[in-house]
């Protein structure tokens, strides 16, 4: 199915759509770093543009695309970030589900952070889209479920149109793992160690874990472990001399991001495009479920 990525980034939710079978005709984003990473590891064309500009519509319809995915900014409903509605970024996630109505394709995918379910905004959304007749999925997946060795948890809404009722959330939970991807399950001994350190957002919690549990999310913030850290309860172990964080690449790699993917740009653009990307093998998981139920569908169809 011909699919545009409208919130692009580096190309982890491009990516596993692409991974699953869909063929993805274009991607927007608005960020330079990102745009130049994505253009160097996909076929198709990139394009910086503005989605909240009314001519972006037009542009994208000329594209035709059968699907239309993307992860509007997240900041204003993030527990990393202001958690502030009102900010303006929020208004992209409109801007998104706009142009889905407008242009209509058949299935449409939006990602975000778990706290978007508290939002306005995704009332909104809500609203728009079931008045333009799409039946509508939504689910909260914990990606060390879903091929991913990283406990992060991410919101997905998905629409499929004309659709009276849907089934696909039950694809979205029969196919996920009994148990959590560790590090280790991912990665083997690839890393070299067997304990990290991941600068917390407060020292009331961990800094410190083992490979052999799913990662923590990745987070566009990358420190080393400071000089007075001191151990919290739930740490994997004591704090050492041999203590590190994870490189840059090792957190593409939790990211699902594959070894031969070209990354390039400063550190500080780098970790923040890899923080803010979804999952490669998440939006892989999510777009093969959507095959699988698209053609349990289509088979039952034709037997009408």
């Amino acid at each position: 199915m011909r699919t545009v990525d409208l919130f692009a980034g580096c190309g982890g939710l491009s990516l596993g759509f692409q991974n699953a079978g869909f063929e993805i005709v274009a991607a927007i984003d608005r960020w330079n770093p990102a745009i130049e990473v994505y253009r160097n590891n996909f076929q198709h064309p990139i394009f910086n543009l503005d989605i909240s500009d009314t001519e972006v519509t037009s542009f994208v319809s000329e594209l035709e695309p059968e699907v239309i995915i993307g992860g509007p900014p997240c900041q204003d409903f993030s527990s990393a970030g202001s958690r502030n509605e009102n900010l303006g970024r929020a208004e992209l996630t409109l801007s998104f589900v706009n142009i889905v109505a407008a242009i209509k394709p058949q299935w449409f995918v939006m990602e975000n952070v778990e706290r978007i379910t508290k939002s306005k905004v995704l009332k909104q959304a809500l609203k728009i889209m079931t008045e333009n007749h799409y039946s509508l999925t939504s689910m909260v997946l914990n990606s060390s479920y879903c091929g991913v060795p990283q406990a992060r948890k991410r919101y997905f809404l998905v629409g499929e149109l004309g659709n009276l009722k849907s089934d696909l959330g039950k694809y979205l939970l029969k196919n996920q793992a009994k148990k959590q991807m560790t590090v280790f399950d991912y990665l083997q001994n690839d890393l070299n160690i067997e304990y990290y350190y991941r600068h917390p957002r407060s020292y009331q919690r961990r800094g410190i874990f083992s490979i052999y549990e799913p990662s923590p999310t990745i987070r566009g913030v990358n420190r080393p472990i400071p000089k007075n850290y001191r151990r919290h309860p739930g740490d994997a172990c004591a704090p050492n001399p041999y203590l590190r964080p994870l490189t840059t690449l090792e957190r593409s790699y939790i990211q699902t991001f594959p070894k031969n993917f070209k990354f390039q740009g400063n550190k500080s653009d780098l970790e923040q495009m890899i923080g803010n990307a979804v999952p490669v093998k998440l939006a892989e998981y999510v777009g093969r479920c959507i095959l699988e139920y698209a053609e349990v569908e289509l088979l039952q169809s034709s037997k009408v």
